[in-house]
């Protein structure tokens, strides 16, 4: 995961534009507050990156922690939600030390992709720890092993479409081709899972977990997982 958080703190052109960077994060914003049973919740997001709509989400919550491994956007994050006294950052470590059974909701969205399997295992027992008896950890975005690239490029081109960011996606495409993410996700890689595969990683965990019928985010062809304790 350390070469994709030096990436994602670096100055990235993962985005086509501004307004595809925005509309992405609101996508995600709306989703993860669908989520969120009762105003009174606490919400974890772990692993958040931008987090550029995350006060709609501390809007629907009482109290929102960002946890964000890359000390640059972390530091962004602190400076952008100073303000608001309902958000919190904190880094992955930090998560570790908080107090057991304190999250009603855990979000890791577009993060498994980017870890290594006991990397993985590892995120999800911080998670279970730190949920209440009735939590729920919503595990969105993953990656499936017979989805290609292609399928990417046409959910971000509609997308971009709906939006009115079609030129700058055909450009940022491009441009994408040719930068440096394109040569770590050939060198890296990212890691793709069946469901079958990622339920069993879930049961395993100590969840018990079922496919979301909708995705997290603009991809309908990646999956979602919601989790509960299995008791």
């Amino acid at each position: 995961m350390e070469d994709w958080i030096d990436y994602y703190d670096s100055t990235h052109t993962i985005y086509a534009s501004k307004l595809h960077r925005d509309v992405h994060f609101e996508v995600i914003a709306r989703d993860i507050i669908g989520y969120i049973a009762s105003p009174n919740a606490v919400v974890l997001d772990y692993a958040c990156g931008e987090a550029l709509s995350a006060a709609k989400v501390a809007n629907a919550c009482s109290k929102l922690i960002l946890a964000e491994p890359a000390p640059g956007v972390r530091g962004r994050l602190v400076a952008r939600f100073a303000p608001n006294t309902k958000i919190r950052v904190r880094s992955l470590e930090e998560l570790r030390n908080m107090t057991a059974q304190s999250v009603d909701l855990a979000v890791m969205n577009s993060v498994a992709q980017y870890m290594t399997p006991p990397e993985l295992d590892d995120a999800f027992a911080v998670v279970k720890r730190l949920l209440t008896p009735n939590g729920k950890l919503v595990l969105g975005d993953i990656l499936q092993p017979d989805v290609g690239m292609a399928t990417d490029v046409m959910a971000l081109l509609k997308l971009a479409r709906e939006h009115g960011f079609l030129w700058d996606a055909f450009v940022g495409l491009v441009r994408t081709a040719l930068s440096d993410y394109r040569q770590l996700r050939t060198k890296v890689g990212l890691q793709r899972y069946s469901e079958a595969e990622m339920l069993a990683k879930l049961t395993a965990a100590g969840f018990r977990a079922s496919r979301a019928p909708v995705n997290i985010g603009h991809n309908s062809s990646r999956m979602t997982f919601v989790a509960h304790h299995a008791f």
